[in-house]
């Protein structure tokens, strides 16, 4: 599942046993997941695991939103994010963000909640940020699906999936380097 606003990798599978084989190893957590992402402000390059567990909630407009919540919440559900910095200046940094959990929103809120939002994150970001940021070319979200690795669901193969940055994204970021 990707967000909407959300480009990259997207796994289609033909039968019905490849698919209940592939569900399989998303719930067991044998798929490696990794996104590109560019955030707002210079990422601490020590700050590479965010462990915060989510919770779901409605909001007044009865719309979907997450939330970090402490620990013992019982409400939470436990959320691992991994991250590396891949480039970064005092405006933003772009990062490699590999999900151990696959919550909703997950990496938008585990960013958010470091200091980082996403560029461009029309429900989590900085929304005057982000007017500033349409006007010099981004036009939506900056968070993109880079690398999926999964089990071939016949063979066992291991196969690594990778979907470059779309055109925009990629132009984005050379005018910001």
């Amino acid at each position: 599942r990707l967000d909407r606003e959300t480009s990259g990798v997207l796994l289609i599978a033909k039968r019905r046993s490849a698919l209940t084989n592939l569900q399989a190893q998303f719930k067991e957590r044998e798929t490696g997941k990794t996104y590109l992402a560019l955030v707002l402000g210079n990422y601490p390059a020590n700050k590479k695991v965010i462990d915060a567990p989510l919770h779901k909630f409605l909001d007044s407009n009865v719309e979907r939103r997450v939330r970090v919540v402490a620990k013992d919440d019982p409400n939470g559900m436990k959320s691992v994010t991994l991250v590396k910095v891949r480039q970064a200046s005092d405006l933003c940094s772009l990062l490699e963000v590999t999900i151990k959990t696959g919550r909703t929103h997950q990496i938008r809120v585990h960013l958010q909640s470091a200091g980082h939002v996403i560029a461009g994150d029309d429900k989590y970001g900085d929304f005057e940020r982000n007017k500033q940021l349409a006007k010099q070319g981004l036009k939506r979200m900056f968070l993109h699906a880079w690398r999926l690795q999964v089990a071939h669901p016949s063979t066992g193969e291991q196969l690594t999936l990778m979907a470059e940055l779309p055109s925009e994204l990629d132009q984005f970021i050379k005018q910001k380097s």
